[in-house]
């Protein structure tokens, strides 16, 4: 019985491991140097993190002379997105099973296929067993033509990932066409339509703050908006700033980087933000419990509560209250509850002093004694440290009951 427990032990932690060890494509290719220009190209293009969220998935990777013809012609980053996305087969064809294929040929969706941005099969390859040992690769729309083969195997992980190379990059016009930025997205339209349109009539008036969010499209951005009640509200205390508390408070709600919800659901702990610059912190503290997303300041939560838009490399969210950050806002005491009885009035905390807490606005950092944020971001990802050494001691109480059995 005692042998029993510790095998069970054993297969509970190898399948632990199994999960926590996930591929990472630029981990992969990084030990290929010949394939240094298309691993550089996933990353920019965030395709690498779709690539490792994916289960099973091939990688049809061209080396630095195929890649060097293809930035020869001056695609944009949008365009090489869409081509490099056809070469990411959503299953798994190592080397064996592309020798053999049943019928002879098989039709592969690609990224490009589920990302809509394809039309009819566009998003497809055609992969065929060729005699003589071939493997020949086509994109579903090119006329039948199969003028690019298959090379060689590069890593493969069976059946989760396979990364192969190819002769070539995949002729596609559609995938080719020239495709336009971010850049050129109305971020203020979106908010309006969407029950953000105090915040995006404050942030275009502010030509600084507006110029700083329109300059990081391309790169990568988060937005947390508040909703139009709370915003509206907050106004009053909102023009108390001075010109440049103004224009940091808006840039606080920006992100200089993409976050899916499910990567704000998973990587818990301190976020900068577009105002940070320096002994400047301006960030604030990203939260998850269970389905819900909070955002903590010292003196504010906010919940996220709907997406208005989330396409790479651009995401919108609504926030349900105004984030207040330290350094332009003094620590707020919580509002007492009415006193129920006479004799109980004595306990609460006096309504004069709680209303010039919450009524001054400041554009010095608060008064009250700053933690320190690596404490700051320790106490608030405890709870997550916690879950994550739960499973070690539920797999140990039950092997320890198993062997007193």
């Amino acid at each position: 019985m005692r042998l029993s427990a510790v095998v069970f032990l054993l297969l509970l932690l190898s399948s632990a491991a199994t999960l926590s060890n996930a591929h990472n494509i630029t981990r992969l290719l990084a030990k290929h140097p010949a394939f240094s220009t298309f691993n550089h190209y996933l990353t920019i293009t965030h395709l690498a993190a779709e690539i490792n969220r994916r289960t099973t998935i091939t990688v049809c990777a061209v080396d630095n002379a195929a890649m060097s013809e293809l930035l020869s012609k001056h695609p944009s980053i949008y365009t090489i997105k869409n081509i490099l996305s056809l070469h990411v087969l959503l299953d798994y064809f190592g080397a064996k099973k592309l020798h053999q294929i049943n019928n002879g040929t098989a039709l592969a969706a690609t990224m490009f296929q589920a990302t809509g941005s394809a039309p009819g099969s566009a998003g497809f390859v055609n992969i065929t067993d060729m005699k003589g040992g071939k493997v020949a690769l086509g994109p579903e729309d090119n006329g039948g033509s199969l003028d690019v083969y298959f090379v060689k195997s590069l890593e493969e992980v069976p059946y989760n990932i396979s990364v192969i190379q190819i002769s070539k990059v995949l002729p596609s016009d559609v995938a080719e066409a020239p495709t336009p930025g971010p850049s050129q997205m109305n971020l203020t339209d979106i908010m309006s339509a969407h029950s953000c349109k105090v915040f995006a009539d404050t942030l275009l008036a502010n030509s600084e703050a507006s110029k700083t969010y329109q300059d990081n499209l391309d790169g990568g951005l988060t937005v947390f908006c508040p909703l139009d009640d709370p915003f509206k509200a907050f106004l009053p205390r909102f023009k108390n700033l001075t010109a440049a508390g103004k224009t940091s408070f808006l840039e606080f709600f920006g992100v200089p980087v993409y976050q899916s919800l499910s990567t704000l659901k998973s990587n818990n702990g301190l976020m900068n933000t577009l105002a940070t610059d320096g002994a400047n912190k301006f960030d604030f503290t990203v939260q998850n419990d269970g389905e819900d997303v909070t955002l903590k300041t010292k003196s504010t939560t906010a919940k996220i509560t709907g997406t208005l838009i989330d396409e790479q490399p651009v995401a919108v969210y609504t926030i349900n209250k105004v984030l207040l950050p330290k350094e332009l806002f003094k620590a707020e005491a919580p509002t007492p509850a009415p006193a129920s009885a006479p004799e109980k009035s004595a306990d609460a905390p006096k309504s004069s002093k709680s209303k010039d807490l919450s009524s001054a606005p400041s554009d010095s950092p608060a008064d009250a004694p700053a933690d320190d944020p690596a404490d700051q971001a320790a106490d608030e990802n405890a709870g997550v440290r916690f879950n994550g050494g739960r499973f070690t001691a539920t797999v140990l109480s039950l092997w320890l009951g198993l062997l007193m059995l």
